[in-house]
């Protein structure tokens, strides 16, 4: 300021203007400083630096870049020198060194919460954030360093230590606690989730209470995002995973085969012994043959052993349509290209209702894609549905519209 002031007494300006004017320049010559020294950060140095990175092929430098890291460093630049000029200023000295200083303080807290961002995208990249994902840690201590910052900065504004703002918060205890009821109860529950595996990316869950079923995409602090299978999104919140039920299919994804459970409704009215005529019939089924064969036998000897006159079809043992086509469709699913072989495979009765008789299918697909597994689903109960008349059987169905209208023909034809 004198250097300017004395210069400007030299050139024979007036006294009077002198002050102001030296005031102007020095303000003028600090403010073009620090846009100079911006752009050199930024347009000189940075890119260079950008330059040097994607060159090279520096991954965690390209995070680095994307999350504006060094943009942001950039301004500590500009405020570095108004804080050394503020000694210029006798006056305003300590007003402009406190606000210099609480600026880089934002910016070093801005920095610091985008490194946080920058580690997680790094650890992203490896194959345990799958199962261990710590964005919500990560969330945690942004909210640490804000509220430390904040601490810091206030405490450096009314120029009091932070020690005196920390003594205070713990009246305000309650109110912190209310304030981020979803965040603690949020970390609780990430915390949990992550240590007992309950879900992980990638996995599929259903959550009836939320409507939410499909994979999940993302698990933060609050919350765990699920894609659906109509491609909406559905928020669902991380103590919500602990505290309600939800189901998780990564089991049936990692064994190699999802399962089939479905009954095909038998009309009871249609079942009955097999004449001799069936049983011809049935022995040219290439699945049938070898079963009916071996059928026929062990009935004959066990009827012979006992001396069953069978005069009377009651009479002693029999097969049955039902048991025939029972039989056809366990060695349907043996002789099946989709299904899995080594797991559980079953053809069973259920009980019968006011439906007919439920014959279940128990067995698993040998693929765990949806779209795999209802193909192999509907293939087989296609055929079933086709070749239950083969075996003298009716697929029981509700009376339809044209079932009545068929039969009032029938009672005027009569």
């Amino acid at each position: 300021m004198n250097f300017i002031r004395n210069r400007l007494l030299g050139y024979g300006v007036d006294e009077a203007l002198v002050d102001p004017l030296s005031f102007v320049i020095l303000i003028s010559f600090i403010t073009l400083l620090c846009i100079i020294a911006n752009f050199i950060t930024k347009h000189l140095i940075i890119r260079f630096i950008a330059h040097i990175v994607r060159k090279h092929k520096i991954e965690w430098g390209n995070l680095l870049l994307e999350r504006k890291v060094l943009r942001r460093l950039s301004h500590f630049v500009p405020a570095i020198i108004i804080y050394y000029f503020a000694s210029t200023f006798p006056t305003y000295q300590k007003a402009i060194e406190t606000l210099a200083l609480t600026y880089i303080m934002i910016v070093a807290f801005s920095v610091i919460n985008r490194l946080l961002s920058v580690f997680n995208d790094i650890y992203q990249t490896y194959e345990i954030a799958k199962t261990k994902p710590i964005k919500g840690y990560v969330q945690v201590a942004k909210i640490v360093v804000i509220i430390v910052g904040a601490i810091l900065v206030i405490a450096n504004l009314m120029g009091e230590s932070p020690i005196i703002l920390l003594s205070g918060i713990g009246a305000l205890s309650a109110v912190f606690m209310l304030v981020f009821k979803d965040s603690l109860l949020g970390l609780v529950a990430g915390i949990q989730l992550s240590a007992t595996e309950m879900v992980r990316m990638g996995d599929w869950i259903e959550v009836p209470n939320y409507g939410a079923n499909g994979d999940i995409i993302d698990i933060s602090l609050n919350t765990v995002a699920v894609r659906n299978f109509d491609q909406t999104v559905t928020m669902i919140p991380s103590y919500a995973l602990i505290s309600d039920h939800f189901i998780n299919w990564r089991g049936m994804q990692e064994s190699g085969g999802r399962r089939i459970k479905r009954a095909l409704y038998i009309d009871m009215s249609s079942i009955q012994f097999c004449t001799e005529e069936m049983i011809e019939h049935y022995k040219q089924i290439h699945f049938l043959s070898d079963y009916i064969v071996n059928r026929e036998r062990e009935i004959e000897e066990y009827n012979a052993a006992n001396q069953i006159d069978r005069s009377n079809l009651v009479n002693g043992r029999a097969m049955t349509n039902i048991g025939v086509f029972r039989a056809y469709i366990s060695e349907y699913l043996r002789r099946h290209p989709g299904i899995h072989q080594e797991k559980t495979m079953m053809v069973r009765q259920l009980a019968p209702g006011e439906h007919g008789l439920p014959i279940e299918i128990y067995a698993f697909a040998n693929s765990v894609q949806w779209t795999v597994y209802e193909t192999v689903q509907a293939d087989i109960f296609d055929h079933l549905f086709a070749v239950a008349g083969e075996f003298g059987l009716r697929v029981f169905q509700n009376p339809t519209g044209s079932d009545l209208k068929a039969l009032s023909q029938e009672v005027k034809g009569e």
